[in-house]
């Protein structure tokens, strides 16, 4: 039997500080993975073909403008204009990166979304 081995996303040094909270988890999401905190879904790291290279920041439409204002290259995401997204070819990709997660670790409100919120229901 072999057994499964496990790759490591190669944004997964950016979690470090966030890993130590007892609320976090990750589990992949649509070829990502998906970083939860304090209940909530926060990033998702993905690590593929533009505009899928990156980190997507998950957060309400109301904070959008005032969260780009503050994190250099974060823009609304092409595919998915409800979130931010900061691509990895950035110039300061690593730096708002660290930034964005240490600002998530201290539980800001305006990032994260409640699991499930969001999808479509059927009238």
């Amino acid at each position: 039997m072999r057994s499964k081995v496990t790759r490591q996303h190669p944004f997964q040094w950016l979690l470090e500080s966030a890993e130590a909270e007892p609320s976090f988890f990750q589990k992949p999401m649509f070829g990502c993975q998906a970083v939860y905190l304090f209940g909530r879904l926060v990033l998702v790291l993905a690590a593929k073909e533009e505009p899928w290279n990156g980190l997507l920041v998950c957060t309400s439409r109301e904070f959008h403008s005032v969260l780009i204002g503050e994190y250099p290259g974060l823009q609304p995401h092409p595919v998915l204009g409800k979130w931010l997204y900061l691509a990895q070819a950035h110039d300061c990709f690593e730096e708002t990166a660290q930034q964005l997660v240490q600002q998530i670790v201290k539980n800001d409100p305006r990032i994260g979304v409640e699991p499930g919120v969001g999808r479509r229901r059927r009238s």
